[in-house]
């Protein structure tokens, strides 16, 4: 979980954007933008609205626009729940009673005719002898066959969800940093020094690849498990949902 609005103003100033200058750029009004930026959702026009706004100005800031609407969705977002009754039981409610009147109706005629067949069919067979059944002498009588204990497969363990986002923190120091999407010729996301104390997070629905002037000024995480045992000089470094690696 991260502030939403206070990391889309700190993106924003760090480039020396004025919300007009953003506005000229991506035609969203200067209030929706305000109202992004101090997490004033009740101010913007629906959902549907608002993640688009997040994701067009998250992107244009140079961040990881589906990280916004993720977090947004998780926090904010309203979510209609399912109904409890089953469409095709409200529909049989329409009407009244009168439905379930004729149901009980049509169930008690059948339940008189199956009575009246039973009545007839003990008459017959008491106006009839009666005869007594014969067993062959050769007739063996076999148990039958108990069936086999099914064995139970034992439940499949679980496995731990895989982490869905990763953060870059200047811990130490400042240090240079060059973020991309998938590897080192894919888009980038980030360029710049990166000052102590800041933090840069990013989803990993696709791999995140880092250029680091001075990895050990970092602490990254993958999820929440700490990345270790990165080097002093500048490395490369690929975060995926697995894990990291040298690239």
């Amino acid at each position: 979980m991260f502030q939403i609005g206070p990391s889309l103003r700190e993106a924003r100033t760090r480039r020396g954007l004025s919300a007009a200058d953003v506005h000229k750029a991506i035609r969203i009004r200067e209030r929706y933008l305000t109202a992004l930026e101090e997490e004033r959702w009740a101010q913007l026009p629906g959902d549907a609205y608002t993640k688009g706004f997040l994701r067009t100005y998250a992107e244009f800031l140079g961040l990881d626009g589906q990280l916004y609407v993720d977090e947004y969705n998780q926090r904010v977002a309203v979510h209609d729940e399912e109904p409890l009754v089953p469409e095709t039981l409200r529909r049989s409610r329409v009407g009244g009673g009168r439905t379930g009147a004729l149901l009980a109706r049509s169930a008690i005629g059948l339940l008189l005719v199956a009575g009246l067949a039973a009545g007839l069919a003990a008459w017959r067979h008491s106006d009839s002898p009666s005869r007594p059944t014969v067993q062959p002498a050769s007739a063996a009588v076999v148990p039958a066959k108990q069936p086999a204990a099914s064995k139970q497969k034992p439940a499949a363990t679980r496995s731990a969800p895989k982490p869905t986002f990763t953060a870059i923190r200047a811990a130490t120091d400042d240090s240079w940093l060059s973020v991309r999407i998938g590897g080192p010729a894919g888009r980038e996301l980030y360029r710049g020094t990166l000052q102590q104390g800041g933090t840069l997070r990013y989803g990993l629905k696709r791999p995140i690849w880092i250029r680091m002037g001075r990895p050990d000024a970092l602490d990254i995480r993958i999820g929440t498990t700490h990345v270790a045992d990165l080097p002093s000089a500048p490395a490369n470094v690929l975060l995926t949902r697995d894990g990291a690696r040298s690239a």
